[in-house]
Parts: C-alpha cells; sequence; structure tokens
C-alpha cells in the first residue's frame, strides 16, 4: 500500500511571539527585559531568572542555592514573612522562586492594574532578604523530610546514580536539592552570605506578559530594579569539559521493602543551544515519547509487557543534560527489560526512522505550538528561554520551518553521534536483585 501522507500543521504565525510583537530592551544595570501584549485576559506574568544555582555553591554545602531561594521571602528589611505574604494575598497575587543547576528562577501573577504592586515584592525579596534564623531553620528541617522522602524512592535513587556515572567529576553529578548531610549543616549565616556574593543584576532575565502596554512594563520593571547594583556579584563558574562514557557502566542500589525496580540508562546528550538539538528532540520523540511513548513504550511495556512504564527523555540546558530511558519494571525482569532498551537503542542508532515516523512527528512538535503558548504562563516562559539560550526573538515564527526541514538524515546522525547501546550509563534502584549483572 502506498504510504500515507501526513500533513503538516499550519500555523498562523502573526499570532505567534516574535520580533513584532515582543520588545527587549535592557536595561543599565544590564537587566534583560522581554515584554509582549495580551489584552484578552485581565492578568499579567511575570517570569525570569537571577544568574546564580548550585554552580555557585561548594560540594560541601550542596544545597544552598536551593534553601536561599526558598528563603528569599521569608523575610525582608521592611516587612516579616507574614507582612509579605498579607501582601501578595490582599491582591490575589501570587509569587514563587526556585534555584537550579544555573539559575534561581521566579514566577508571579497578579492584576494587570497591581503589576507595580508584583514587581515591587518581587525586588523587595531578592535585593533585601533578611532571613531569619528561625525561618531559616523551619526551611531547612522541611528539606531535610523532603531529602529523607527522595532518598527512599527508587526513580529518585536511579536518577542521582545515574548521574553519578554519567558527570563524575562534574558539577552536574551534585543534585540541586543538596544531600541531607550538607543541608543539615546549612545555617542562616550562610544563606545570608551566599546571597550577598552572587545575587544582583548581571545576568537576570525577567518577562512580562499580560494586559500592560509593553513600554508601560518595561518602565515598571525598571522603576522597581533598574538601580539595583552589587559590585560584588560573582560570575557563573565555567563548565568543565565532559568525557563520554566508554562501556556499559552499571550500579545497582539496595532499596529494602521495595517492590518495583526503577532503572534509568544513558548518556550526557546535547546542550539546548547545539545546533543538532532540534533533530535530538525530534529523534527522542521517535524513541520513546510519542503516542504510548514511541519504539521504547511499544517493545518494553506494550509487546513484551515488562514494565510498568517505560519511556526516553532529552533535557539539554546550558550544559549537557541526560539524554536517557527511564523504566519500571518488576525486579524478575530487570535483564529483559534493560536487553530490550538497549536493542531499541541500537535500531534507533543503525536505521533512519520511517518517512511515516518523521512526518508525525513533526506534525506533533508543530501543533503543540499553540498549546503551550496559549495562556500568558507559557507564553512568559517561552520568552525566557528564547533569551536564555539566544534563540533570537524570530524563533517560533520560524519555528514550523525549522521542524519540518529535519530530515530522517539528521535525526540518525544526531542519534549516532550520542548514543550506543554498548556506551550506556545504567542505574538501577529497588529491592536486592538475584539475577547476575551484565
Amino acid at each position: 500500500m502506498p504510504e500515507t501522507k501526513i500533513a503538516l500543521p499550519r500555523l498562523d504565525v502573526r499570532s505567534l511571539p516574535g520580533p513584532e510583537n515582543i520588545l527587549r530592551e535592557v536595561l543599565p544595570n544590564g537587566i534583560v527585559v522581554l515584554a509582549r501584549e495580551n489584552f484578552s485576559s485581565p492578568s499579567v506574568v511575570v517570569s525570569g531568572y537571577v544568574a546564580v544555582g548550585a554552580l555557585h555553591e561548594p560540594d560541601s554545602q550542596a544545597g544552598l542555592a536551593n534553601l536561599t531561594a526558598s528563603a528569599l521571602t521569608r523575610g525582608t528589611a521592611r516587612r516579616t514573612f507574614e507582612a509579605i505574604y498579607e501582601s501578595i494575598e490582599s491582591i490575589g497575587a501570587s509569587i514563587s522562586f526556585s534555584a537550579g543547576k544555573h539559575s534561581t528562577s521566579f514566577h508571579g501573577k497578579s492584576l494587570a492594574e497591581d503589576l507595580g504592586v508584583l514587581l515591587g515584592i518581587l525586588a523587595e525579596v531578592v535585593r533585601e532578604p533578611t532571613f531569619p534564623a528561625t525561618e531559616v531553620d523551619r526551611l531547612r528541617a522541611e528539606k531535610l523530610t523532603a531529602l529523607a522522602i527522595r532518598d527512599q524512592d527508587t526513580g529518585s535513587v536511579a536518577g542521582l546514580e545515574f548521574d553519578g556515572m554519567v558527570y563524575g567529576g562534574h558539577p552536574y553529578r551534585v543534585p540541586a536539592e543538596g544531600w541531607r548531610e550538607t543541608v543539615e549543616t546549612l545555617t542562616a549565616d550562610d544563606v545570608t552570605a551566599f546571597h550577598r556574593r552572587t545575587y544582583g543584576p548581571r545576568g537576570l532575565v525577567l518577562s512580562v506578559v499580560g494586559a500592560v502596554d509593553r513600554v508601560s512594563a518595561v518602565a515598571a520593571v525598571d522603576r522597581a530594579l533598574g538601580d539595583w547594583a552589587n559590585s560584588d556579584q560573582a560570575a557563573e563558574p565555567t563548565l568543565p569539559a565532559l568525557g563520554p562514557i566508554l562501556g556499559i557502566v552499571r550500579r545497582e542500589r539496595s532499596l529494602p521493602g521495595k517492590s518495583q525496580c526503577d532503572l534509568v540508562l544513558g548518556v550526557a546528550g546535547p546542550r539546548r543551544v547545539d545546533p543538532d538539538y532540534l533533530a535530538a528532540a525530534l529523534g527522542n520523540n521517535v524513541l520513546g515519547r510519542f503516542g504510548m511513548y514511541g519504539r521504547i513504550g511499544d517493545a518494553v511495556r506494550e509487546a513484551a509487557g515488562l514494565a510498568y512504564y517505560a519511556y526516553s527523555a532529552l533535557s539539554g540546558g546550558p550544559g549537557p543534560g541526560p539524554w536517557s530511558v527511564l523504566a519500571g519494571v518488576n525486579p524478575a525482569n530487570v535483564d529483559r527489560a534493560i536487553t530490550l532498551i538497549r536493542q531499541e537503542i541500537g535500531r534507533f542508532v543503525t536505521r533512519k526512522v520511517s518517512a511515516e515516523e518523521l512526518r508525525e512527528n513533526q506534525a506533533n512538535f508543530i501543533g503543540r505550538v499553540p498549546l503551550q503558548l496559549e495562556s500568558n504562563e507559557g507564553v512568559a516562559s517561552a520568552l525566557v528561554n528564547i533569551e536564555r539560550y539566544q534563540l533570537g526573538l524570530d524563533y517560533y515564527p520560524r519555528y514550523p520551518e525549522r521542524i519540518a526541514a529535519i530530515s530522517r538524515e539528521a535525526v540518525l546522525e544526531t542519534a549516532r553521534r550520542f548514543l550506543n547501546p554498548d556506551r550506556l550509563a545504567i542505574a538501577v534502584a529497588g529491592p536486592p536483585l538475584k539475577s547476575a549483572q551484565e
């Protein structure tokens, strides 16, 4: 039978974020502001990041950036924790912070008429936090509880073991939330010192999306943060080179009382800024995301019935994030599942994806763009990522043609560059295994 030609979705690029409707301004202190209007809703969303994360902390204080981000709203030079949240709740707004490897992200939402209040609170908590000892102690206790739970979760433990193999000797091996033994030593003085030397306007990116004139939005950000300065702000550390996996490296962690094993197999993949990232992302969709989790899901879960779940993931960022396959299996099926996953990876890097697979996944990538951008939150996050990865203001208008231009050959070539079934880190966490290791 002749192959059915799948038509790619046609998007109205005029409705997408682009150079014609995004205002980008750099304030005198280096803060980058991106603003886009949307008067279909009375709300406004603020999203962005401060250029400070776990890379700024020593290994002995792993989790410090995370604790600092959580403590920002626990008191300032002007207001107590309670007063801050009364101010937020009185206008029906929200604001949150979270720290990653490279940056500390923030997200806020309010009515458009309260944008100045929201930005004022944001500026106050990032510039003037006091980190009361009682609040830091309370947060530290909460995080230690969360870490204790994490360390008994088979999926989390497998991920930690995987990172230790793939990123040994590299900062990415250390989780942003830290370890119990490092977090329990952190104090309010540590948090205060960390904030003083790392927080500042350099590298800060902020987007404003909603029912506010673009020029007025930029002016509001300038009033709130335009005079912020920190001459002692530390520069972002340089990431060291990362060596490849040279064979099959496997680790198992036994967790008493568990009934399921979680697996993570893979390598370090491309960075988000790499030219072949989109080809890798499209290929990953074929391998283990599309439909019922792509080829991996079909082979391991649907056909063989070996897994409760099985899929692949690609998470490139400023550095080489993992390209991995994750699965949850019965302990008796661990080795069989690993063999099947390796076979699927082997097929993926030896033969081109079919024309139908390519077209289906191109249609999926293009067709889901309007869903990703249907809310102010989605657009605000998109603008931040455009700036973070220097994608260009025309990224979304050109996105459909970029995806349509990816060929079967490009997917195969990119897959071969990163994946090899005989060069993988394999992490297993769960009850003790009776089967022999490879």
